[in-house]
């Protein structure tokens, strides 16, 4: 119907005491509610994900400030658009200023977003902008400099349940039948949604239309409600936040050994169908944070993920499975990392210094520009190891590798220091 308004549009908050969730930035001590209250609204940035306020509380601020409030999306708007807000201020239109809410900002380029300046700098316009991508990377700086940032926090399922139930009453009065639901209903659509409350109140709404009603009772059943919402509503963005964020606390989870946390976060990226990124970070962390306390490690994750490539999803998921709980459980050592990050630092620095003679190749020798090598062939000695020197005169005492503190590692420096005679007595 051309009328329709949906459920989430029907059941707007008018108020900040009826936003559900935001408490650090709208409970009785939070910044933002005390700006509101106090009518003196700055230009603001509400960076969070879709569903969980930003637009709602605009739409309370220009009630409370008296301003007239314009949206505009970023996504299709343009400079005409801007002007053409700006061209309302000072008329009957918007006698009291204008307040405009620009929704995706990211997505103007940065000439675009130097054009708001020019509208922001008097204080005739009121800028709210938001973004779902963090505005610090997405937002040009000097917008940023003449704007307060309020982060907008997913929220829990238990912070869905109010928007839930302001649902659920309004539905029964417009339908004008009771509305009744099985344990657990209101539960699986808080939890389904992902944490956005338009994604709640879409399902609800939809459950309703379809539940069948007997004596002017509707029941909401649980088996409607997971068929209606079959796949979490997973917030995923393979070019955004969400993206790296998951990646890092995968990668972080199995350099902390907790191999439920690196289980989740994988089963995470699987059910997005992310299966680079996934085999990217096991790799990675294979030669990254274990290293040589237990070198085995890399080829076995070199395996599963070749295993998971051929498979696919969702099979893919057992021998990734299996590389997760092997990183998360094994010994752990950056010994690699650092050493390798060492060598490249005095390499960047110029620290680098002609190769010594007896390790160029062979090639010189042929040409009589030198004496011959003298090369000595580690092979041709005892234990297959010579004292000599391989490092380059600059930088000859340069140490980089230093051993863990891991079974392997000290195994391994035990072995060397007997043969180079370095070990103490």
């Amino acid at each position: 119907m051309s009328g329709y308004q949906p459920l989430a549009d029907r059941i707007r908050p008018r108020t900040l005491d009826e936003v559900v969730g935001q408490a650090h930035i709208l409970g009785p001590d939070g910044m933002l509610r005390r700006i509101v209250e106090s009518g003196e609204i700055p230009n603001m940035v509400f960076y969070g994900p879709s569903g969980t306020g930003k637009t709602t509380v605009a739409n309370i601020i220009a009630r409370r400030s008296g301003r007239t409030l314009r949206k505009l999306n970023a996504t299709t708007a343009s400079l005409s658009d801007i002007r053409g807000v700006m061209d309302e201020v000072g008329t009957m239109l918007a006698p009291n200023g204008v307040l405009l809410y620009l929704d995706e900002i990211q997505y103007f380029n940065k000439k675009q977003q130097q054009s708001l300046l020019e509208f922001i700098e008097n204080g005739s316009i009121t800028l709210i902008a938001s973004t779902t991508e963090n505005p610090f990377f997405y937002v040009f700086n000097a917008i940023l400099s003449r704007s307060t940032v309020f982060e907008f926090k997913m929220l829990t399922a238990q912070e869905v349940l109010p928007a839930i139930d302001r649902g659920l009453a309004l539905l029964s009065s417009e339908r004008g039948e009771e509305i009744r639901c099985e344990d657990g209903v209101r539960e699986h659509i808080a939890a389904g949604c992902g944490g956005d409350v338009r994604k709640a109140l879409n399902a609800l709404e939809l459950l309703t239309a379809t539940a069948r009603g007997e004596d002017g009772v509707l029941t909401l059943t649980l088996e409607d409600a997971r068929a209606v919402s079959q796949r979490s509503a997973m917030r995923y963005d393979r070019e955004g936040d969400d993206h790296f964020d998951i990646a890092s606390a995968l990668m972080k989870s199995l350099r902390g050994s907790d191999p439920d946390a690196a289980l989740h976060y994988l089963a995470r990226l699987l059910e997005a169908g992310d299966l680079i990124t996934a085999i990217r970070r096991l790799l990675c962390s294979a030669s990254e944070d274990i290293g040589m306390a237990y070198p085995q490690a890399a080829a076995i994750v070199k395996a599963c993920c070749d295993s998971a490539l051929q498979l696919g999803l969702p099979e893919a998921k057992l021998p990734l499975a299996q590389a997760a709980i092997l990183l998360a459980t094994a010994p752990k050592s950056n010994s690699v990392v650092a050493a390798i990050d060492a060598a490249m630092s005095d390499v960047r620095q110029g620290k680098t210094g002609d190769f010594p003679r007896h390790l160029q190749n062979v090639h010189a020798d042929s040409a009589g520009l030198e004496r011959e090598q003298g090369y000595l062939y580690p092979h041709s000695f005892p234990r297959h190891w010579v004292r000599q020197q391989y490092l380059p005169d600059a930088i000859r005492d340069a140490r980089y590798y230093q051993y863990g503190d891991n079974k392997t590692e000290q195994a391994a420096k035990r072995y060397w220091e007997e043969i180079k005679g370095e070990r103490e007595e």
